[in-house]
């Protein structure tokens, strides 16, 4: 029998919450900083009350989330490779958030994250049995943030099969996106028709929709590319420090985006996700490898299921700064919890440190976690073969070993998991082969993959076009960027950069 799903929230509990974010959405709203989603919401019912705050009528709600679809597919960029995401399933992923990356030559052994990095975790990532899409995962601190899309997206085409994941970071690089993307895959119809690319919208807790999100939002959800709505409150801090209050405000941010995709575009893939996680109260930093993490993950997976929209969370999750058992219990506790409670597309593979490090050698762990958990769901086989009752009698009757057995032959694989990277060796076996840890045995994965990892490549016209286009982004300025995204009145660049959680 398979294993039940996790639920920490009763049916009327689930309702309770949903309710309450009804009533408040339409009492109090939710701030919107963009005029152009103003004026959609508003012409669709809502009303304008202060400080840009759009209240949400209950039936309009209701109507755009039966819009969204239950299940929709990815493509690579040469459209060889394919996914579905849907409500009843699980898939795996990494998460955009790493600006750091392990490094044991350096002092500290980490240090900021460059292009080459980056283009490793690609190749990385496409060579991996679960986990399926990558979302600029490794900051290339190397290349200018108004060039970082393009660069990221052309490494990308030319080392991977699979999809990827960029950032709504605004009009201007959005419209990028579509664009690069566009030139190679074949044109905009190929483009929506078999998306490529995954958008991460991040709410702003508690309760704010930002302008630049909003703009890049519009532009994914034009294109049909599925879209992340993914809040990242902290209980206690962002939003209340009881889970229940967080799960309603979180709702409030999740809904009311969804509601805006729905208007821009109806029937455009988004996913019900989070990134919440509890404050830790003695330092005031986020916690996301606490179990609290867990059951909010897992409510929010049954509210997704609520709705029937696909779900996005958190798993392999870790606040260590090392390798130590505390990384290891956490991300495989937040993985476990994720996977058994439904989630249906699970980010975050790698990382470590908040998800702002990433290790190469933990990706390649990651994924053999993943291969564990999907095991420990599967439960346990219960049929008329597997309960081996001649087997049993031959055992004792004929005094047969079960290693001489048929039945062993044929089961073994079924039943017991083999694992690639863990040790089970002898301690004598083990030192002879070099008293390797996890890690060490990795990087030596790592370092394989990288030997022999080849990805689609780009055909000499499509460079051709990617390079013409590249001129229009590179002779941008900052001052260029501000006007685009209708914020003229910045005198800096905070709160334009797209780090999504």
């Amino acid at each position: 029998m398979k294993l039940k799903q996790i639920e920490v929230l009763s049916k009327d509990e689930i309702e309770l919450i949903h309710s309450n974010t009804l009533n408040l959405l339409e009492v109090i709203g939710v701030k919107v900083e963009s005029e152009e989603a103003k004026e959609l919401l508003i012409e669709n019912g809502c009303t304008l009350a202060k400080d840009h705050f759009i209240r949400f009528p209950e039936n309009l709600v209701k109507e755009q989330l039966k819009k969204v679809p239950q299940s929709f597919s990815l493509w690579g960029p040469d459209g060889s490779f394919k996914f579905e995401v849907n409500t009843s399933t699980v898939n795996f992923a990494t998460v955009g958030t790493p600006v750091k990356i392990y490094d044991p030559s350096k002092k500290k052994g980490i240090r900021k994250t460059i292009l080459e990095d980056t283009i490793k975790q690609i190749r990385i990532v496409d060579n991996l049995k679960n986990i399926m899409c990558s979302h600029v995962d490794v900051w290339p601190n190397d290349i200018p943030y108004l060039e970082l899309h393009y660069h990221t997206i052309r490494a990308w085409a030319q080392n991977s099969y699979k999809p990827y994941g960029l950032g709504c970071y605004g009009k201007v690089a959005s419209q990028d996106m579509m664009n690069l993307t566009s030139i190679i895959v074949g044109g905009d119809e190929e483009l929506i028709n078999k998306p490529r690319l995954i958008g991460f919208f991040n709410p702003t807790s508690p309760l704010t929709l930002t302008k630049i999100m909003l703009n890049g939002l519009f532009i994914f959800v034009k294109y049909k590319q599925p879209t992340i709505i993914a809040p990242a409150a902290s209980a206690g801090s962002t939003a209340p420090v009881t889970l229940a209050g967080l799960l309603i405000q979180s709702n409030m941010e999740t809904l009311s985006s969804i509601v805006l995709t729905q208007l821009i575009n109806p029937r455009a893939p988004v996913f019900y996700s989070t990134m919440n996680a509890p404050m830790d109260p003695p330092t005031g930093n986020v916690a996301w490898g606490s179990i609290e993490t867990g059951l909010i993950t897992t409510a929010a997976a049954q509210l997704a299921r609520f709705y029937n929209i696909p779900s996005r969370g958190p798993g392999a999750v870790t606040e260590s700064k090392c390798f130590d058992i505390q990384c290891g219990f956490e991300r495989f506790m937040t993985l476990y919890f994720a996977a058994n409670a439904g989630i249906n597309y699970i980010t975050c593979a790698g990382t470590y440190e908040s998800s702002l490090a990433e290790a190469l050698e933990l990706l390649v762990i990651d994924d053999e976690l993943i291969d564990i958990v999907k095991r420990g769901i599967s439960g346990i086989r219960v049929d008329e073969e597997s309960l081996a009752i001649n087997e049993i009698k031959r055992a004792v009757t004929e005094g047969k070993n079960y290693l001489m057995l048929k039945h062993t032959a044929k089961n073994t694989r079924k039943e017991i998991f083999v694992p690639k990277l863990v040790d089970r060796d002898r301690r004598g076996i083990w030192s002879k082969l070099g008293s390797k840890d996890i890690i060490m045995r990795a990087r030596e994965r790592v370092n394989k993959i990288l030997e022999t990892q080849k990805g689609p490549g780009i055909s000499s016209e499509i460079e051709g076009k990617l390079q013409e286009y590249y001129k229009r982004i590179y002779s941008r300025t900052y001052d260029d960027f501000r006007k685009a995204e209708g914020m003229e009145k910045s005198d800096s660049t905070e709160g334009i950069t797209g780090l999504e959680g």
